[in-house]
């Protein structure tokens, strides 16, 4: 009980994000999916982490400082906390690889957000998540290796210094690889082809994933900047810009394409 206890006064963004995630991932996916994809994602994350830690893949080796390990839930050796995170990291990634896949169109009741046009192949959203995955981490990952500048703490160690702002490249190919078997899971979890549920109660509801994703990533810049890593903040902040600029243009450019005939017919 006590270190459930502290596990949430020591985290308790991972539990604003998480609940973020619960809220928007029931509107979009339903509440089973959403409910049962928290146990699931948790243990693929955790498995791979353990397998990283004993045997170096798929990120690499790597290993947890048990600083906390008496005031906080550690499971097999990693913090719960961190697997846990897993399942919001990926859930919003692949909720915004549909926003962005998928069409926006306007019919009788307004705007209809990331809906899709009858059969889709699933094969795209999934890889795009996985891609917006591992932009997370290239975000989150170098900061929380100084985490003992700030609130998270020293909580794990390459042994070997990488490259991108001392974290190694194999890294970012573990996670493509786990954020691909998530974003599966997830998809598996919702059904193939959504079983079918292709309508929303909420003409919002797909818009959760965009806007948490980003809140994520402004969370994360903003502690670089505070720690005073201006460097790396200011890549991190041109490599969101450039993602954020993107994804608008693409976004507008569909809403476009959207309106164009029907201006055409007005005519």
């Amino acid at each position: 009980m006590e270190a459930l206890l502290g596990t949430i006064i020591l985290r308790p963004y991972v539990f604003l994000f998480l609940a973020c995630y619960l809220i928007g991932a029931s509107l979009q996916f339903g509440i089973r999916p959403a409910m049962l994809f928290i146990p699931v994602g948790y243990l693929i994350a955790l498995a791979s982490e353990w397998s990283s830690t004993h045997w170096g893949f798929p990120y690499g080796l790597y290993g947890y400082v048990p600083a906390t390990a008496g005031t906080e839930i550690w499971v097999l050796g990693v913090p719960f906390m961190d697997s846990l995170s897993y399942v919001f990291l990926s859930a919003s990634s692949y909720s915004t690889a549909l926003f962005l896949w998928r069409p926006i169109r306007k019919g009788t009741n307004g705007w209809q957000i990331g809906l899709p046009e009858g059969p889709e192949k699933p094969w795209a959203p999934i890889l795009l998540g996985s891609l917006l995955t591992v932009f997370l981490d290239v975000i989150i990952d170098p900061v929380a290796l100084r985490g003992d500048r700030w609130f998270l703490g020293k909580i794990y160690a390459y042994p070997l210094e990488g490259p991108y702002f001392g974290v190694p490249l194999s890294n970012f190919g573990g996670w493509l690889m786990v954020g691909f078997v998530l974003i599966l899971s997830l998809r598996l979890l919702h059904g193939w082809e959504g079983s079918g549920k292709h309508r929303y109660h909420k003409p919002w509801a797909p818009l959760w994933g965009p806007v948490l994703y980003l809140g994520i990533l402004v969370f994360n810049l903003t502690v670089t900047f505070w720690i005073g890593e201006i460097t790396l903040g200011l890549v991190g902040a041109f490599l969101t810009g450039l993602l954020v600029t993107l994804g608008g243009f693409w976004t507008l450019s569909k809403i476009s394409l959207e309106s164009t005939p029907k201006d055409h017919e007005e005519r």
